[in-house]
């Protein structure tokens, strides 16, 4: 889950800088920035809750 998180992070940030780089036009620009920002969302979060020790396994 931490690498898929990691690599999830990575996959959204090429998304945001492609999408600036190569797209002139404001609408699908914006839409593919959102894209790449839900994308980076769901890395964050799997990155997060792998990082969580579950109430269980505490000690």
């Amino acid at each position: 889950m931490k690498l898929a998180g990691l690599l999830l992070l990575l996959a959204g940030w090429g998304i945001v800088l492609a999408a600036v780089a190569l797209l002139s036009s404001a609408l699908p620009r914006t839409g593919f920035v959102l894209a790449g920002v839900g994308v980076e969302a769901l890395g964050l979060i799997l990155v997060v809750r792998s990082h969580l020790v579950l109430r269980g396994e505490r000690g």
